[in-house]
């Protein structure tokens, strides 16, 4: 029988990774349990930053939203990625319901007004947004946008002003 302890498999790679490789980023509790690490956006509406890639232009985070009603209305001009954890969401553009345990695919383009419906108590989603996120009014003027660049700031701030310091962020940038 083949154990571990013989089996060549379970040997570990025996060489240095690159050295212009960024170190492994792993988070063990992605949904903390220390309620600052959220990053407030609007009225009952935060995110959790799990990888902010300002080599890359892009951002991994959890969207926590324990309010019903209009998150924001956007365009991207890049592909985003989504993973219902908790909860539902959907766009007005669209009669397809995001729901846990779902993933979306988001082209590059797309403008859409995310909702969470008055049902709802409170929706996480995993989001991988590339690029910007573009805001817009409903005939697509633009109101504001968000990138990698803004993301860290607000973290910076929120941080900063919440006791677990500025440089709190750092482990998350890539």
């Amino acid at each position: 029988m083949t154990t571990p302890q013989n089996n060549p498999e379970w040997i570990a790679y025996r060489h240095p990774q690159p050295k212009e490789s960024p170190p492994e980023l792993v988070i063990p509790d992605a949904i903390p349990q220390d309620e600052r690490v959220w990053v407030p956006v609007g009225n009952r509406v935060w995110f959790r930053p799990l990888c902010l890639s300002a080599s890359r232009g892009y951002w991994v985070n959890l969207l926590k939203v324990q309010s019903a009603g209009v998150l924001s209305r956007h365009r991207h001009p890049q592909p985003v990625h989504g993973y219902v954890l908790k909860g539902r969401w959907r766009y007005l553009e669209h009669d397809w319901v995001a729901t846990e345990g779902g993933y979306v695919y988001e082209a590059p383009g797309e403008t859409h007004t995310l909702v969470v419906d008055a049902d709802v108590t409170e929706m996480i989603t995993l989001f991988q947004v590339n690029g910007a996120m573009i805001y817009v009014d409903p005939d697509g003027n633009t109101t504001g946008y968000d990138d990698v660049f803004t993301r860290i700031d607000k973290c910076r701030r929120h941080y900063a002003a919440n006791g677990l310091g500025e440089g709190y962020v750092d482990q998350f940038i890539r």
